[in-house]
């Protein structure tokens, strides 16, 4: 995917803001999103793996006010604007799989190509994000 396709898909991410609880298919995502599982998780899939078991890294790459509001337990704060300073820092998780959220998906796609064309193999951004999550994982995350 190159930096276009990840900027169309952020931006139709961004625009699945409205998602509801109701709208929610099967995998837990809400209608028309344009799900790529190749570049997507599921929050419903991560749980899955996390509770199968699987060492998975959870990258938080929101604002630390946007934390603040709202977070995932076990999750790690790497804010996107601190990415490049950070990478060194991450280098030992370069073999593990690594989910990176944000507020609906957006950001963390984008994280997810910068992670990728950095040297990490197994990278995926969480379809809907930290608002996706409260909505169909845990209702006890603020939704913002």
């Amino acid at each position: 995917m190159d930096a276009a396709e990840v900027n169309t898909r952020a931006s139709r991410a961004t625009r699945a803001k409205g998602m509801t609880v109701q709208t929610l298919d099967d995998r837990g995502l809400p209608a028309g999103y344009p799900f790529n599982p190749d570049w997507e998780i599921t929050p419903r899939e991560f749980v899955r793996r996390r509770d199968a078991g699987e060492i998975i890294v959870l990258l938080d790459c929101r604002t630390a006010s946007e934390r603040d509001l709202a977070s995932i337990d076990g999750a790690t704060h790497v804010p996107m604007h601190e990415l490049s300073a950070r990478l060194e820092g991450l280098r030992s998780h370069e073999a593990t799989p690594v989910v990176v959220h944000c507020h609906h998906g957006a950001r963390s796609l984008q994280v997810t190509a910068a992670l990728r064309q950095a040297g990490f193999d197994d990278v995926r951004s969480m379809a809907g994000g930290i608002h996706l999550w409260s909505l169909d994982i845990d209702p006890s995350v603020a939704v913002y």
